[in-house]
């Protein structure tokens, strides 16, 4: 069964720029969102928590069989330079050639809700303790820089959807892809795109916000449909997906 190991900041110290929580408290929010959407996929979750240290989440997460670690947290620019820096940026272990591939399915999938795609970096580390002394493939992602107002509030209204991305690239790293839709749902459907991946969009409009993308051949539950658009549940990702590229189960 595949397995991952969650590793949420635990520094309350951090604080957001607009003192409304902790750089803890929102990334154990992402951490908290993920493991339902890991669980329905068959994914085991393993987690370490908030008392403990980075040293600590290393050891305990090396200390058992985990296929990945991904510890999720929010950054900051250093003095003098605080608030003007923006962008998601994706760790791994530079000799670890199956952290790298884990880092860049993670930040393809960020690239589809992080409002400028750009800014999403991948970037090779080999001092950061929580990706040279796990024993699994490692990853550690800052979901954004939270002494800048718009990376914050970013981060803030997006739980759900961080969440469900980096559930997403989870799975697809562990292999545990979506042989089994959502349940909940009279209908199913596939997506049919010919290998591209699906737009999810937060209305039924080409103007709508895109919110995710779907792989071609990924199952998701019909919830309705409105003319050419269907609102779909994808893991409790929900959202609209333009009709014609749905396959009725």
């Amino acid at each position: 069964m595949p397995t991952v190991y969650l590793s949420p900041s635990t520094q309350e110290y951090n604080e957001y720029y607009d003192k409304s929580g902790s750089e803890e408290y929102y990334m154990n929010l992402i951490a908290d969102a993920m493991v339902p959407l890991l669980e329905q996929r068959g994914i085991t979750v393993n987690r370490n928590s908030p008392n403990m240290t980075a040293s600590q989440s290393a050891a305990q997460s090396a200390s058992g069989e985990n296929g990945l670690h991904l510890a999720i947290h929010s950054n900051a620019a250093g003095v003098g330079n605080a608030g003007n820096v923006r962008g998601v940026d994706v760790y791994h272990y530079t000799p670890s050639r199956e952290g790298k591939r884990a880092a860049e399915i993670i930040a393809r999938n960020m690239r589809n809700i992080y409002p400028d795609p750009a800014l999403v970096r991948v970037l090779g580390n080999t001092t950061f303790v929580e990706l040279r002394r796990t024993k699994a493939p490692a990853v550690l992602i800052e979901v954004g820089y939270h002494d800048n107002p718009a990376d914050a509030e970013w981060i803030k209204a997006n739980i759900d959807a961080i969440a469900g991305e980096l559930a997403d690239a989870a799975a697809e790293f562990l292999g545990a892809g979506d042989t089994v839709p959502p349940s909940g749902c009279a209908e199913q459907a596939t997506v049919d795109t010919g290998g591209s991946r699906l737009n999810l969009r937060n209305a039924p409009s080409f103007d709508g916000e895109i919110i995710g993308k779907l792989p071609d051949g990924t199952a998701v539950g019909v919830i309705r449909r409105e003319g050419a658009w269907t609102y779909v549940d994808h893991y409790g990702k929900k959202g609209y997906v333009y009709s014609q590229y749905l396959t009725l189960d």
